[in-house]
């Protein structure tokens, strides 16, 4: 068995492995999650996957991310995206913050991380990719939510809290979905029902206010207000799609996701639900890939870095630990390709 990873697929996903493998080609989509600092331990499986899967590629990618996986597919959509890659890890583990950082200091470091990402040229290299297609997932906010007072911004969020126990759907009172994304017309996601969407072109204009604005994490980050698109405040993308449970669009190519968990959290309100998990439907064609739990036991303190380690570590002790964290996903990434290279990998995939 794979001792780094935890490989899951739904029903058409098998089927396409054990008959070709894992081949760039048979990709449609590549999923992003929101999660914060737990990206790190897909660091070292995103440059070996990226570096070399989709080489020679001619077709559209379609690259979906919420919060921290919209970054992480922005750096996937540049010329070089293991470059891109490292450039965002170096800046996001290096960020510092005193006790208690106003939103506003944490959004001023966020848009310093998303220079770095961007480098000189990101920007155009995203908005006219070849076959990449970036897909930036944001929340405009209605009510209390949109207002940046923590008092009674808790408020809305706690409305949110409520509502959600009844139905994700009644998350649409107080948000709309809003993807800005390079696709055109030619986008998978332009059918989405489940919550009220809005699908707009990435621009130059814009590129950076979604980005950040995917990643502006309620009470945490102030809010964003983005030229040219529906005026009010747009916040995480994560509130609404945690884990990205969306229709993936139609055809028979693989979804390719590289995730933290084994498994799929519909919405951030979800976090605490058990019950609330992905429908099965939307990951038919998925390809889930995770850290397996031997290597989760092997990270600093046994697991996964998250938010709260900006509270309970020094500076040094935290960047030290996600280092360590970056280091063994490198595992993943050499036995994933091992795996691809011996055309081994339907051997290890369990049923998703």
């Amino acid at each position: 068995m794979a001792s780094n990873l935890s490989l899951l697929a739904g029903p058409d996903a098998l089927r396409l492995l054990r008959e070709r493998g894992l081949r760039g080609d048979d990709v449609d989509v590549v999923p992003g999650a929101s999660g914060g600092p737990k990206w790190l331990v897909l660091a070292g499986l995103d440059r070996a996957l990226f570096a070399g899967l989709f080489q020679g590629r001619t077709r559209p990618l379609h690259l979906i991310g919420s919060s921290i996986g919209s970054w992480r597919m922005a750096c996937v959509a540049q010329a070089d995206p293991v470059a891109a890659l490292r450039r965002f890890e170096a800046a996001y583990i290096d960020q510092r913050y005193p006790a208690k950082p106003p939103p506003s200091l944490v959004s001023e470091t966020s848009a310093r991380i998303l220079d770095a990402l961007l480098g000189e040229n990101g920007e155009e290299q995203i908005l006219h990719h070849p076959w990449a297609r970036l897909h930036v997932v944001t929340a405009l906010c209605r009510g209390p939510v949109g207002v940046e007072h923590p008092h009674v911004q808790m408020l809305g969020l706690a409305l949110c809290a409520v509502s959600n126990l009844v139905s994700r759907r009644t998350l649409g009172i107080h948000m709309q979905r809003v993807v800005f994304h390079t696709a055109g017309d030619t986008s998978p996601f332009s059918g989405l029902r489940d919550l009220p969407s809005v699908h707009l072109p990435l621009t130059k204009e814009n590129l950076r206010p979604a980005l950040l604005a995917s990643g502006s994490i309620p009470l945490v980050l102030s809010g964003v207000r983005i030229p040219g698109a529906r005026p009010g405040v747009y916040r995480d993308g994560g509130v609404l799609d945690y884990h990205l449970d969306l229709d993936f669009g139609p055809g028979e190519g693989l979804v390719l996701y590289p995730h933290f968990y084994p498994y799929v959290v519909p919405g951030w309100f979800d976090k605490s639900l058990p019950w609330r998990r992905a429908r099965p439907a939307n990951f038919r064609r998925a390809l889930l890939i995770a850290p397996s739990a031997e290597l989760v036991a092997r990270l600093p303190g046994g697991k996964i870095p998250d938010r709260v380690d900006f509270e309970r570590m020094s500076d040094s002790e935290r960047i030290r630990a996600w280092n360590q964290v970056v280091a063994e996903s490198e595992r993943m990434g050499d036995e994933l390709l091992e795996l691809i290279a011996k055309g081994r990998i339907a051997e290890h995939v369990r049923p998703l």
